[in-house]
C-alpha cells in the first residue's frame, strides 16, 4: 500500500521557519522526484517547489530563494524547508509523488499570523 504521510505544518509568525516532511512508504523515492502544491484559502492549488529524481529543483518565483526542496533517500522522505515566511504563505501544503505523480499526501496546514 501507497502512503504519503505529511508532518511538520503549524503556525508560525512572520519571518519564521518551519520544515515539511513527506514520508513515503510503497515505494522508493529513489526512482522519483517529489512535488509540494499548496491550497492558499479560497485560491486554487498550485505548485510551488519540485526536486527531480535526478535532485534538480525547482521554485515558483513566489516562493525562491526562501524554499528549499530536499530528498533523504535511506528516510525514504522528501523535505520542503521553508525561511522567511509570509502571510501569503498560509495555506494546506501537499506532497505529490510517485509514477505519473500519482500519489498525495493528506495535507498539512500552514499559518503564517502576527
Amino acid at each position: 500500500q501507497v502512503l504519503l504521510e505529511e508532518s511538520g505544518g503549524g503556525s508560525v509568525q512572520p519571518g519564521g521557519s518551519l520544515t515539511l516532511s513527506c514520508l513515503i512508504t510503497g515505494f522508493g523515492l529513489r526512482w522519483y522526484g517529489v512535488n509540494w502544491y499548496r491550497q492558499p484559502p479560497g485560491r486554487e492549488r498550485e505548485l510551488v517547489a519540485s526536486i527531480t529524481s535526478g535532485d534538480v529543483d525547482r521554485y515558483a518565483d513566489s516562493v525562491k530563494g526562501r524554499f528549499t526542496a530536499s530528498r533523504d533517500l535511506p528516510k525514504n522522505t522528501g523535505f520542503l524547508q521553508m525561511k522567511n515566511l509570509t502571510l501569503e504563505d498560509t495555506a494546506i501544503y501537499y506532497c505529490n509523488s510517485g509514477a505519473g505523480d500519482h500519489y498525495w499526501g493528506q495535507g498539512t496546514q500552514v499559518t503564517v499570523s502576527s
